[in-house]
């Protein structure tokens, strides 16, 4: 399977963990966005039925809508039953890094009210120690983001302000801009989670740390599901 297929493969799989009735956290990005249209087709031949959605996300609230997926706000329906969304590095402990789709507010809020947080994704996400590849998003307040800045750089980090195609900063659907914050490979990852979420004018970071319940992850010898230790 190439890197498509094995995010389709993920996708599918994870269709046998979702049960009629169910209040899903809609995750963000591509593989998530496959597992949107699988659940509409699952819905469609009768498979599943009563399913609310709360997305993660503008645009899976727009992919979502046009595939006839009922949709709910977090404030509407506080207490999810299970969320599913992607990750871009999946360490040994389920450790995450989210958010190069800059979403990371959302999906945290989304995954932290979940009963279960299921991630989905192919092989290629799986790392030794998050930070290998990835950097950190750091989703800062648009007000004082130099001196947020300085501050990442006092921890270690090297953050650069995200940019859209034409130069503009990135701003996410809260408003926000995101620092993606190299600090390569993190030996504590709790120690560092908190001290991101101590700093004045972060609003969220992109590590997700002791929330996965599982991982369903395909590779060249097919989809396989990791539990956290």
């Amino acid at each position: 399977m190439n890197q498509d297929e094995r995010k389709q493969a993920a996708a599918d799989y994870a269709l046998r963990f979702i049960q009629s009735g169910m209040i899903l956290g809609l995750g963000s990005g591509s593989t998530a966005e496959r597992l949107l249209h699988a659940i509409a087709a699952a819905t469609a031949a009768g498979q599943l039925h009563g399913i609310i959605g709360v997305p993660t996300s503008e645009r899976t609230a727009h992919v979502a809508t046009s595939l006839g997926i009922a949709l709910a706000t977090p404030d509407a329906q506080p207490a999810v039953d299970l969320a599913i969304d992607g990750a871009d590095e999946i360490d040994p402990d389920l450790n995450l890094i989210k958010g190069l789709g800059g979403a990371l507010l959302r999906e945290k809020i989304v995954a932290g009210s979940a009963a279960q947080f299921m991630v989905i994704g192919d092989e290629s996400k799986l790392v030794a120690q998050l930070g290998e590849r990835s950097p950190v998003p750091v989703e800062v307040s648009a007000f004082g983001v130099a001196p947020t800045a300085r501050q990442l750089v006092a921890l270690g980090g090297e953050p650069l302000l995200r940019r859209t195609a034409d130069g503009a900063a990135l701003m996410t659907d809260e408003g926000h801009m995101i620092l993606d914050t190299r600090f390569g490979p993190i030996a504590d990852v709790r120690a560092l989670a908190a001290r991101l979420a101590a700093l004045p004018g972060v609003m969220a970071h992109g590590i997700f740390a002791g929330m996965v319940s599982r991982v369903v992850v395909a590779g060249s010898a097919g989809v396989r599901v990791l539990e956290r230790p």
